[in-house]
This record gives C-alpha cells, structure tokens and sequence, in this order.
C-alpha cells in the first residue's frame, strides 16, 4: 500500500529569487527567469552546476533547456511541466518533491517567468498583432465555444462565480472588499509590491469601475511583469545552506468531481460552481500532513479575483461553507487576526506571478522575514488556483 505521508519534512525550500514587479520590464521572459533563478541559487548558497532538475508552468513561454542552457546547467536529470496557468505553482513544487523523492533529481529549480503587463493575452501567451481575434473550433480546448457567448476574458467567469456565490449565501461587494483592502494593507509595507505606497479605502474599492458586474476594478489581479522562483532539495541538504530552510510538510493536487476539460470557462457547467476543487485538495493535503486548518498559523491564498480567495477560506476550512463574507469582514485576515493572509500583498497588490510570488512569501513568513510578519507563522498554507484543478502544500518552520 502507498504511504501518501512519507515525503513529510524529507524535502525543503532552500532559497528563493524574484524580479521587480512591473507593468513593463523591458526585458525577455527569458532575461528574467534568469535573474529569479540566479537570486534564488545564490539565495540557498548552491550553484547551478549543481542543479539537476527544473520544473516550469505550462504558460511559460522559456523551456527547461533554454533556461539550462543560459544558467550553465550541465545536465538536467529531471524536467516537468505543471498547469493550467494558476493552478500550477504548488503542484510545482510537487514535482520537484517526487522528484527528488525517487531519486531522479537532486536540486530542483522551480520558476515562473512572464512579461503579463506588456507582452501577453489572457491565458498568458504571447499573441502577434497578425494573429487576429481568437477563433472558434480548432483551438483544442473547450474554452472557445464560449467565445459567441461574450465570455472571452476570466473576469467574466469570475464575476459569474461572485453572483452565484452572492445568490446562494448573501455574500456582498463589502465582503469582497474586505479582501481587497488586507492586501492592499500588506502590499503598503511591501517596498517589493506594485501597489507599496498607494494606499485604498473603503470608499476608494465602492467608487472603482465595475468591470464585470459584481467584480470592481480592486476585485481584480494585477497585470504584472516579473519572475519568481525557488530552490527545492532534500531537508538535509537545505540544512547546509546559506538560509533557514522551510520544509515541505505537504503537498496535494486535486480535481474534484466534474473537473471539466479547458483552462476556465467550462467549469460554470459543474452543477455547482461556488465550492472549488480546493475542497478535495484540501482533505489530501491536511492528511498528508497530519493536521488540520487549526494548525496553520498564515496563509497565503490564491487571490486572481477575490471571490477567488473567499471561496478558498471555505474550501479549506477556516470557516463554514457560506461563511467566507463574514469571515473575511470580521478582521480575521489581519495580522492580528484569526488567519493573516497574503501578506506580501498577494496577486491583487503585491504582483501575479502565477501563484509563485505566494510561495516566495511563504517562505519569508517561515524564515521570519516578511514585511508583515505574522504573530504565528510556524505552518503556512500556500494554495493555488482553483478553475478546473487545484494544488496546496504546507510549509513548516524546522525544529
């Protein structure tokens, strides 16, 4: 019989890289992966004729051998690949667990890379102005037949998801707001976010454009140029760097029922669409890791819109299902709250990396390092997106 437990604490995080956030970097995808795998070699202490293995999201435009070959690699072992999009930075890191785990990889770079701002379309490629708009059939996935029906970008689905939520439960804007504002809070001590120094009201989130009704323009992601990326290796190994490590308690990846096919849209024809494949992911992750939502100190919560992260706070059981509006207006997600979220600004202030920059802080909080240092931050839950598949992984303060 499998033991789904025993890469507990056998693998770490041993440094971390990023770029700049920036709406225009003026630089290749490949320039700055370069630069975040580099920061995070030099980060562990660890160089890259030791690297072995390299693990990328499945929208990045640079390939493992492209990036071996510009970092000096002499030979990859192990390359994977992880998707769709959002969902992918977790599982990530996953990869590089297993990986290293059977033996077939030994120091595991795990990155995302993507000029987001200036040089790609929605699903995060780079289109050419000869490309035209998208077409309908052809395209392999089942996203474009809902091209006719007007739902071209995700902040349509999204806001789809926000009303149902609202019709089912009594979630309100105010609530959503609520979110929006603790990461606008953490992004203002964040000298690395986006939006370090611009403050924002209540008044401020009420008065923003809607853009897809019920969402407002500060319900949205950032649309961001940059890098992240981070060193994975045996906990021993980690142990020698040049940083504290912070050890991988738990990893899961997960569907759900109905997982549908496509990147996104398919998804509003599950019979319910207000509980995401978070649920599942979260019931594998916790008995992986042998504790449950009381254990965890500081979480880092995928928050592409944020009806994203409110759905989430319930999917993984910090609150009940419906609860999530009240939870998140009740100051729970402060730092003196119940759970500090996203507290290096998260994807609505801080930058949209995919989900890796939630990563990268998860680790500051283990180290005790982040700007916005939560009171309790042994075990921090980094969750990914959410649509047709999930991921999650706990990390651990090491004793």
């Amino acid at each position: 019989m499998i033991d789904y437990t025993r890469h507990r604490d056998r693998c770490a995080i041993a440094g971390i890289g990023e770029t700049e956030y920036t709406k225009r970097s003026g630089v290749s995808d490949l320039a700055l992966a370069v630069t975040a795998c580099t920061r995070a070699l030099e980060d562990a202490g660890i160089d890259a004729t030791e690297v072995d293995g390299i693990v990328r999201n499945d929208f990045d435009l640079v390939t493992h051998n492209e990036l071996a070959d510009a970092l000096g690699v002499p030979d990859l072992t192990y390359w994977g690949i992880s998707g769709a999009g959002g969902s992918a930075a977790p599982a990530q890191v996953a990869q590089a667990v297993a990986a290293i785990e059977s033996g077939q990889a030994s120091t595991v770079l795990v990155f995302r890379a993507l000029n987001g701002r200036s040089g790609a379309d929605r699903y995060g490629q780079t289109r050419r102005a000869t490309d035209g708009p998208p077409e309908v059939g052809g395209g392999s996935t089942y996203d474009e037949y809902f091209l006719p029906y007007g739902l071209v970008a995700a902040g349509q689905a999204y806001s789809m998801v926000a009303r149902r939520h609202m019709i089912e439960y009594g979630t309100t804007s105010e609530h959503l707001a609520h979110i929006s504002l603790t990461c606008r809070e953490r992004a203002n001590a964040n000298p690395r976010a986006q939006m370090h120094g611009r403050a924002m009201t209540m008044a401020d989130y009420e008065n923003a454009r809607m853009i897809s009704d019920p969402l407002r323009l500060f319900d949205y992601c950032l649309e961001t140029d940059g890098a992240c990326a981070l060193v994975v290796t045996s906990a021993e190994r980690a142990r020698d760097g040049r940083r504290p490590p912070a050890l991988i308690r738990a990893v899961s990846m997960g569907t759900g029922p109905e997982p549908k096919g496509g990147v996104l849209f398919p998804v509003l024809l599950r019979d319910s669409y207000t509980t995401f494949p978070s649920a599942a992911v979260a019931r594998t992750l916790y008995e992986r890791a042998g504790f449950g939502p009381d254990e965890v100190g500081v979480a880092q919560i995928y928050d592409c819109f944020t009806i994203t992260a409110l759905i989430q706070l319930e999917d993984y059981g910090f609150c009940e299902k419906g609860e999530g509006g009240p939870f998140a207006a009740s100051g729970a997600l402060g730092l003196d709250g119940r759970l500090p979220v996203n507290t290096g600004g998260g994807h609505l202030s801080e930058g949209y990396i995919h989900g890796l920059n939630h990563v990268v802080e998860g680790v500051r909080q283990i180290r005790g390092e982040s700007t916005s240092q939560a009171p309790h931050s042994e075990i921090c839950l980094v969750t990914g997106g959410s649509p047709p598949a999930s991921s999650a992984l706990i990390l651990r303060r090491d004793a």
